[in-house]
């Protein structure tokens, strides 16, 4: 496990290890909450968008409905409610998954001050070798002056009581050092076993939250792809629709619906009833040839 490799011993004096793996897992929790952040802001973009669509919808509806494009404007309309639709359904499901991750956040919340408790000792034995390994330096520094000074009273012919007594000192200073290097490999000891269990349950915690971010951010993706797929088929019928509608089917629908009828109008008689007939209504009346025509000069 990488969390449990090599990667977090002491480095000369500072013991920064278990900091580093105990605040990495609180800042997952902040991770949790970004993520909400982010997945709540595609949302919003979302409902605006699906406004944007509803506004073109209306748009289309208050289209002219002269001419022989008026048809299409139906077309048009439809394609934006369907996709209005499309981008709502999307905002609804993130807004479900925003409560997930809120749910998630709170579980998250117990589990990290589960782990604080769990991990309490491994916090006292860092304490605890930090401060032994301080006293370490000056209980070697106390036990080599007090031989030198021992080495130099011996060598000078000091009195044979100011020789003992410093020897007497070396001794003592000797003792209190191993006592001192002995508290500072138990405490070791103690340390690496408690942060190599610590580390594996920094990892536990870790890879169980990597799965779960994953997880949600799986959830986010399908939703976003179904809606794509959605809209793609929304596009699909616009385009189908638009090429079933052509010139011919355009100018149909007009003159069904604008037609001021069907019916051509009869030839006229322009006789009265019980009026004489004119000496040309057995043939061709004289306005019928080209140069005696009503009108035309």
């Amino acid at each position: 496990p990488h969390l449990a490799r090599g990667h977090w011993w002491p480095s000369g004096e500072k013991n920064h290890g278990f900091d580093v793996l105990y605040h990495n897992m609180k800042h997952g929790q902040i991770s949790t909450k970004e993520l909400a952040d982010f997945v709540r802001e595609r949302a919003t973009v979302e409902e605006n968008y699906a406004k944007a669509m509803v506004k073109l919808s209306k748009m289309a509806t208050n289209g002219t409905q002269l001419g022989t494009f008026a048809p299409l404007w139906e077309v048009f309309r439809i394609s934006s409610d369907k996709l209005a639709l499309c981008h709502l359904e999307l905002m609804k499901k993130l807004h479900e998954l925003i409560k997930e991750i809120s749910r998630y956040g709170e579980e998250q919340g117990r589990v990290h001050k589960k782990s604080k408790e769990e991990v309490a000792g491994t916090l006292e034995a860092v304490q605890l070798l930090h401060g032994v390994a301080q006293l370490l330096p000056k209980s070697k520094e106390s036990y080599h002056s007090k031989c030198q000074e021992y080495e130099r009273l011996r060598k000078e012919g000091t009195s044979q009581k100011e020789i003992d007594k410093a020897e007497l000192k070396s001794k003592k200073a000797g003792e209190a050092l191993r006592r001192t290097v002995d508290k500072y490999n138990a405490a070791r000891a103690d340390f690496e076993q408690r942060m190599l269990d610590s580390a594996m349950h920094f990892q536990e915690v870790e890879e169980a939250h990597l799965r779960h971010m994953k997880g949600l951010i799986g959830s986010y993706s399908h939703s976003v792809e179904d809606t794509h797929v959605q809209i793609g088929q929304v596009h699909e019928e616009f385009k189908q629709n638009v090429e079933n509608i052509g010139p011919e089917l355009l100018l149909r629908r007009f003159a069904e619906s604008k037609g001021t009828g069907r019916e051509r109008p009869g030839e006229r008689d322009p006789v009265l009833p019980g009026s004489p007939r004119p000496p040309w209504s057995s043939s061709r009346p004289p306005w019928a040839t080209s140069s005696c025509r009503p009108g035309w000069g």
